[in-house]
């Protein structure tokens, strides 16, 4: 197989830092800023002229991210980022009260504030279901499986943001249908890594493209199954919602900045450029093996919590580490080290959460594992 080499030239990410955290913001490729750049200069040089001719780059733009998820584009809204789709799924569902609202102890503190918000409106109850982290895919669908009475909504990750976990989303879409039980799956970071991510057939799939697709931030995408797209009205009132169905109802949002949705096909183009499908394992290996590099740094170990394609991975942190200022602790490796990464933790053990993007090489891992022990102390 044909090894790619990094192509960091398509960023402007400073070379001098090791930039290893690519799910949480993303870094968006040159091209696609440049783009970005004319279009503002457009808008700001005739706004007039750019609001009445904005609604037909957003379509084109909306179907050519459909297609990318290779999902029905009479079902596939835009919206700002994964809380925001949540949270018209919530706004959507009949949340009877005295129901439950499922959710896992690996759920993004975001879409749990959501869950609990609802619940307080229409006297429901969140409910966790506590999923060990190293849990095989049958384990994870028997435990939630369990706790799906009287659940008016179960709201599942793909991949999870804390512990860069991938769920079983076919096996809980089946367990969660058998039960009458509409499912919410929470993809922010599966566009890019999984195939078609929204075709396990949920209620509601919603998921970033500014992560691994590398688009403009504040770009996302909503897919609808067929029997809830009559119900489900963006979070804005605005004109639009009284003069379209869906999805174009959610287009126009009265002054919104549509440059990166419109902008947001153009990062698809590099990532084909990148000959993705070959480039999207190797990176998978890339950042397996900086995993374990770095564990053996740190005499720790790598959870076995993801598998391919997922580029995330949780390499342990000796125990004596106070993550209590996590924060500042961030701050300082991104002093000292030049280094950007996170930190997370689940249960009572500590990760930092590592990633790999296009941009990204061996050296790279290398180098964070020469500094950081030190660091540590």
């Amino acid at each position: 197989m044909t090894v790619l080499s990094p192509r960091p030239d398509l960023w402007t990410l400073d070379p001098d830092v090791l930039h290893l955290n690519h799910g949480s913001y993303g870094a968006v490729p040159r091209r696609t800023q440049e783009v970005m750049a004319g279009l503002r200069t457009e808008m700001d040089a005739n706004p007039m002229v750019w609001f009445r001719t904005v609604a037909d780059r957003l379509t084109a733009s909306r179907l050519a991210l459909a297609a990318f998820l290779e999902t029905d584009p009479a079902g596939f809204a835009l919206v700002p980022n994964a809380s925001a789709g949540v949270t018209v799924a919530l706004q959507t569902l009949p949340i009877p009260a005295g129901s439950r609202i499922v959710l896992t102890d690996h759920a993004y503190g975001a879409v749990r504030y959501a869950a609990e918000r609802f619940a307080k409106q229409y006297g429901a109850e969140v409910v966790t279901v506590a999923i060990p982290l190293e849990a095989d895919d049958r384990t994870v669908v028997a435990l939630i499986a369990e706790q799906l009475d009287d659940a008016s909504v179960l709201i599942v990750d793909q991949i999870t943001s804390g512990t860069a976990k991938v769920f079983p989303i076919e096996g809980l879409v089946a367990a969660a249908h058998e039960r009458g039980v509409p499912i919410v799956v929470d993809g922010a970071h599966a566009p890019a890594l999984i195939d078609a991510p929204a075709a396990a057939g949920a209620d509601f799939w919603t998921g970033n493209f500014h992560k691994w697709p590398a688009a403009p931030r504040a770009t996302a995408g909503l897919v609808v199954a067929e029997r809830w797209r009559s119900a489900s009205m963006p979070l804005i009132v605005s004109w639009s919602e009284y003069d379209e169905q869906m999805p174009e109802r959610f287009d126009m949002q009265g002054t919104y900045d549509y440059v990166p949705w419109i902008a947001a096909p153009e990062s698809l183009k590099v990532l084909a450029d990148l000959d993705w499908p070959t480039r999207r394992p190797q990176l998978t290996s890339l950042v397996e093996e900086g995993a374990r590099v770095l564990s053996k740094a740190l005499g720790t170990g790598v959870a076995d919590v993801a598998r391919p394609p997922a580029t995330m991975r949780l390499v342990e942190l000796p125990s004596s580490v106070d993550l209590s200022g996590g924060e500042a602790l961030k701050m300082r490796v991104s002093r000292e080290l030049k280094a950007e990464i996170t930190f997370t933790g689940f249960e009572e053990r500590k990760f930092i959460r590592l990633s790999a993007h296009a941009y990204n090489s061996a050296a790279d891992y290398e180098k964070l594992s020469e500094g950081l022990p030190r660091l540590l102390g």
